[in-house]
């Protein structure tokens, strides 16, 4: 009996680990918006235009002939990097909450509440950093990747049930 209720305190030990270990990161990513918000514009728009001038040496190497508006596909690169920042903020937020045992619709509304009321709270804090200022079609963005997150994670959850079932 004793082995038994060792056991079973370390998988509990380990559950919980876990369920911390999950609302750090979600906490860490949105450290690391938030610190990617606090750039001035230039020090923001060299991080993106170096990101872009990657991904056109990329495209060049395999469309050699190629033609791009650089201004504009460097836009595309901006608005994509807060798409896919707040997919994995989504991602994140929606494991922390199910790792805490809240499940069904109560879960799904709670993550994209927290990922728009974020979104909305990033773009206030934008007004406060030279040269930059809040926009209302980087909270849609960013709510969008949030929410495809949040579906991308519920997807994988159901195949890996499945899996699990299977498995058993």
């Amino acid at each position: 009996m004793g082995n038994y209720m060792e056991v079973l305190m370390k998988l509990l030990n380990r559950k919980k680990l876990i369920t911390i270990l999950s609302c750090i990161v979600a906490i860490l990513w949105m450290a690391l918006i938030f610190n990617l918000s606090s750039q001035v514009a230039q020090e923001s728009n060299k991080l993106s235009k170096g990101v872009t001038k990657i991904v056109i040496e990329t495209v060049e190497k395999v469309a050699p002939k190629a033609d791009f508006d650089i201004k504009k596909f460097n836009h595309i690169v901006r608005k994509n990097a807060h798409f896919f920042a707040y997919l994995a903020l989504g991602i994140f937020v929606i494991n922390a909450i199910r790792r805490r045992k809240i499940y069904g619709y109560k879960s799904i509304g709670l993550a994209i509440l927290i990922c728009v009321l974020y979104a909305i709270s990033d773009e206030v804090h934008q007004m406060f950093v030279p040269g930059r200022g809040p926009q209302i079609k980087d909270v849609w963005i960013d709510s969008a990747g949030a929410c495809v997150g949040i579906l991308v994670y519920l997807g994988f959850s159901r195949i890996k049930k499945k899996v699990m079932k299977v498995t058993k």
